[in-house]
């Protein structure tokens, strides 16, 4: 384990309770780790037992506001566990937003030192929320929605190789590779559902989601695996994390044109179908796609606005616990 010190005025015994942030640069070999205020940092193996040698370097749990770190894929998932373990609050940010706050504070450097001091240094000032730590099941989910993706994505492209292919052999391997598909998602289907049904709240969660028109079992799945957090957000934070909130652009008299940026792009693919779906057969939504149309906007504006309204919907719902039901005329 390398520690490196950096004394500041004040020790931490002086500080009040819960005031320590901790941010943690994240790779497949190594955690980085430093803290806010002191600016004293370490580093320890990616493993079980570099990450015992990290919660002492950490210490005093209640002194800790939060530990703030970039998802990883695979190298954050045990790491997170641990924290969360010993009731660590944890803060998960987007690589994006986390290096504007570098480039907007002048920290231009980057290596994974810089990066931990950073991320603290984030956590500190902006105070962000700290959200739920996913549970095995829904880490289970995540990997099963995931799969199905990657074969969607191949079926597609194997369908569109097949209507180029001239050759009889290439064809028949296109042919068998279609069914191969065909077979993985069903199974991989099947999965997912006997996963959910292990868990009553997560099945109850599923059921609210697909009672909306427009979301069926696969596109609620995946709601579930690619956004946890829903039913336990604002309905701004909640269009705000997937992506769907709209960014005005206006300065005195001139106003641009409002656009959608950020957020989970993988959440926003899984609702434009669903979307397309809802502002045909959702009364509700349907109302809201033609009012558009009518006051002249564009069909991709109004099918991003039908996705806002979908997930806010669903966070509603998820919140009240309720299946959904049409509005009266």
């Amino acid at each position: 384990m390398e520690k490196m010190t950096h004394p500041v005025a004040a020790s931490k015994a002086e500080l009040p309770p819960a005031s320590i942030t901790i941010g943690i640069d994240v790779s497949k070999d190594h955690l980085d780790a430093a803290r806010h205020p002191a600016g004293d940092t370490v580093r320890v193996a990616n493993t079980r037992k570099g990450q015992t040698a990290l919660l002492r370097w950490i210490g005093d749990i209640k002194a800790v506001a939060r530990v703030v770190f970039e998802p990883t894929g695979p190298y954050h998932r045990i790491l997170e566990e641990r924290l969360a373990a010993v009731g660590i609050p944890l803060v998960k940010v987007n690589p994006r937003q986390a290096r504007r706050f570098a480039e907007a504070t002048g920290k231009l450097a980057k290596t994974d030192r810089v990066d931990a001091l950073m991320l603290a240094r984030y956590g500190a000032l902006l105070d962000p929320v700290a959200r739920p730590v996913r549970t095995d099941i829904q880490n289970r989910l995540a990997e099963l929605v995931a799969a199905r993706r990657s074969l969607m994505r191949d079926r597609t492209a194997t369908l569109n190789r097949l209507k180029t292919l001239t050759i009889g052999l290439l064809q028949r391997h296109a042919r068998h590779r279609l069914r191969q598909i065909e077979a993985q998602v069903t199974s991989l289907d099947a999965a997912t559902d006997a996963l959910v049904a292990e868990d009553a709240h997560l099945s109850r969660r599923r059921d609210v989601l697909a009672s909306i028109p427009g979301l069926g079992t696969v596109t609620a799945h995946a709601l579930l695996a690619d956004m946890p957090e829903l039913g336990m957000m604002e309905e701004g934070q909640a269009a705000s994390l997937a992506g769907l909130a709209p960014i005005t652009r206006q300065s005195g008299t001139w106003r641009g044109r409002s656009f959608i940026q950020g957020g989970r792009a993988i959440v926003r693919q899984a609702l434009y179908m669903p979307a397309i779906v809802a502002m045909r057969f959702n009364p509700d939504l349907k109302r809201v796609y033609d009012r558009l149309i009518a006051k002249g906007k564009h069909a991709k504006i109004a099918i991003t606005a039908i996705m806002r309204k979908l997930v806010v919907l669903a966070n509603a719902l998820l919140h009240k616990d309720r299946l959904w039901t049409p509005k009266a005329a």
